[in-house]
């Protein structure tokens, strides 16, 4: 075996696999899986966005590279155009999302892929390769991407999705066009070059805050990842100013050996910054046969609905979540708060396991309760991945099917496995050395195992 891939589209996933086939490492591996995903899973991710990667190398220390989104506005002028608020429903509930071009950070995807590349073995014309030709030759809209283009229809149309329904043949030629640059010239264009100034003077003429000078200042971050000890474990994840590696490290803290469900419970009552929103990110997995493991999630928000130059970009401006003490709060140059959180299990100096999820405030909850059915229960990842799932929010329960909860909580109960629980992707290795995947079916993951 070369590796293992479980990634939120099939296509993605397999974008990864083939990487591993051609001798690349977990890195590109989930570097060509990303790129996919931007053409995939567009409302999800793109090249307007941002997330965060963590790379364990076989035996080394392992490393987080921050892509994340930054507050925008060095050297802005003229007045602020206000955010264009608009209502998602949610069959029974609804949300209000905040868009337009006021709600544009700046984004990090183009620079997290090429620094991410470095620690890899192919070129970046080689990971954009497959990319490049789903986004140019077109790709079927599956059954989840569907769902989530219905949701966020207006955002769908309003960025020039030709396809929304499931089946319809969805082709973006100025994504490819987007991609071929990227892997050509690199980050480049995209900070400095004719593409950031296509974007920045689109936004600027329009009332929005991100300048060129945003831009040109955006650098991808290596940081070191937070570190955890849990049943004789290593666990390394994403570290402040991320909201969510602490709060997982919080939550692993809490509980003791073999938990029980209202261990749990009290686990999961770990205060949350975040509100329950739909959760836009898609998160991807790998694990080569080497032991090197990379684990990725990242963000679009909801998007902006503003798709320039092939670039969707984010509306992380106008998020509630993310701007707690109001919208414009942030200086510019501040990283934006996030509760991803790419994490990666390590046994004397081995990986064992590199999971993540999509999700919003249920990242850490559904990342929480996959370690334990692993680590605890001794649940192999797809067992683990598809056992059923619990969030807290404030003093409510939420459980799945299969749940009795053991509190007197209020409790909604959901009649099916439902993506409001997360999107966990898992690659684990097994003592024997065996490579196998959890794909996190309530958001149509897929696993390859090459």
């Amino acid at each position: 075996m070369r590796g293992a891939i479980a990634a939120g589209h099939p296509l993605t996933a397999q974008a990864g696999a083939a990487m591993l086939r051609a001798g690349g490492n977990a890195v590109d591996a989930a570097v060509a899986a990303m790129l996919t995903s931007c053409v995939t899973e567009p409302l999800l991710t793109g090249l307007g966005s941002a997330g965060y990667m963590l790379i364990a190398p076989a035996g080394e220390t392992p490393v987080l590279l921050d892509f994340s989104a930054v507050a925008p506005g060095r050297g802005r002028t003229g007045d602020r155009a206000p955010l264009d608020p608009i209502t998602v429903h949610f069959g029974d509930a609804q949300q209000e999302f905040h868009v337009g071009p006021s709600s544009v950070a700046a984004y990090g995807m183009p620079a997290g892929a090429a620094k991410a590349a470095a620690y890899g073995r192919a070129p970046l014309d080689e990971l954009v390769a497959a990319a490049v030709t789903h986004a140019r030759e077109g790709h079927r809209v599956n059954r989840y991407q569907a769902y989530v283009t219905s949701l966020l229809l207006p955002l769908a149309r309003s960025a020039r999705l030709s396809a929304l329904e499931e089946g319809e043949l969805l082709v973006q030629p100025e994504l490819a066009e987007a991609l071929e640059r990227l892997g050509r010239d690199g980050a480049q264009p995209f900070y400095t070059g004719d593409i950031a100034a296509a974007v920045t003077d689109w936004i600027g003429s329009r009332g929005g805050d991100l300048t060129r000078a945003d831009l040109e200042a955006y650098e991808a971050v290596r940081r070191e990842p937070l570190h955890v000890r849990h049943r004789g474990r290593d666990i390394h994840t994403n570290p402040p100013p991320a909201a969510g590696g602490a709060l997982l490290t919080q939550m692993l803290e809490a509980l003791p050996d073999n938990p029980s469900q209202q261990d749990l419970i009290r686990a999961l009552a770990t205060p949350k910054t975040h509100l329950n929103r739909l959760g836009s990110t898609t998160h991807i997995s790998v694990l080569d046969a080497d032991g090197t493991a990379c684990s990725v999630t990242t963000t679009n928000g909801a998007g902006s609905g503003i798709s320039i130059a092939g670039v969707h970009l984010n509306n992380m401006m106008g998020e509630e979540d993310l701007s707690p003490d109001g919208f414009f709060s942030h200086a510019p140059g501040d990283r934006l708060p996030s509760m991803m959180a790419p994490t990666a299990v390590t046994h004397d100096g081995r990986t064992e396991l590199v999971l993540g999820s999509a999700g919003s405030s249920r990242i850490c909850g559904a990342i929480l309760q996959v370690l334990v059915n692993v680590l605890d229960r001794g649940m192999p990842a797809q067992d683990a991945v598809d056992a059923p799932r619990m969030h807290l929010s404030g003093d409510h329960l939420h459980v799945e099917p299969g749940i009795r909860p053991e509190s007197e909580l209020p409790v909604t109960r959901f009649r099916a496995p439902n993506m409001f629980f997360g999107g966990c992707q898992v690659v684990e290795m097994t003592e024997s050395g065996l490579l196998r995947g959890g794909a996190d079916h309530r958001r149509d993951g897929a696993v390859v195992v090459v």
